[in-house]
């Protein structure tokens, strides 16, 4: 069945309408090549990081990061319900493993989030409370990165569907900003400038 041409164009104008608000309200990412313009490799280097940081400060990826051991739900810092412990290896505690509620998939009819390896940060990566100096320094540090190179990192950042969930969150959830994609690129040449920090 074919749709009017007075039909398909309605919807085009409301998915147009839908980006240009998601880009009014913050949720869109500048890729690299919007950095390029600043001559100075260091300062583009912080650029395209504190552009990046919009992702990795968002609620998303804060809830996950948390700085104790119960993570965090929606975009208002409020604790877990129903309340959880980080655990060993950031499971769950005993007898109330993350994988109890949370699947593989987001189950949207019970507003149940889901990813694979759906789990907590360790603790010792935790970004809740950092400044974005402080930040950056952790995501470089392989005593406090979970022992990666940059390269592991941009691996992480670029290929991992628990990251990628945050894209992807269901239900009526607000996604990071940008794509996982345009994330990985900003860290990709973030890297490649130096990786300095703010």
């Amino acid at each position: 069945m074919t749709r009017p041409a007075s039909v398909l164009l309605l919807l085009i104008a409301v998915a147009v309408a839908g980006s240009a608000a998601r880009a009014k309200d913050g949720q869109a990412l500048n890729p690299p090549q919007a950095f390029d313009s600043i001559t100075d490799k260091a300062e583009r280097s912080v650029g395209l990081f504190t552009e990046a940081a919009k992702v990795l400060t968002h609620p998303r990826c804060i809830n996950c990061h948390p700085a104790g051991d119960q993570p965090l739900q929606g975009t208002s810092d409020r604790l877990h319900e129903p309340p959880v412990q980080r655990g060993r290896g950031g499971l769950g505690a005993t007898g109330m493993r993350c994988r109890t509620c949370h699947s593989t998939a987001n189950f949207d009819p019970g507003r149940v989030p889901g990813a694979p390896l759906w789990r907590l940060a360790p603790s010792g990566m935790a970004w809740e409370g950092l400044t974005l100096t402080e930040l950056c320094e952790q995501i470089k540090d392989p005593e406090r990165n979970g022992r990666r190179t940059l390269g592991e990192i941009l691996e992480h950042v670029s290929e991992d569907a628990l990251v990628g969930w945050g894209w992807s969150p269901g239900a009526d959830r607000e996604p990071v900003p940008g794509s996982q994609e345009e994330f990985g690129d900003l860290i990709r040449v973030w890297i490649k400038t130096g990786a300095v920090c703010p």
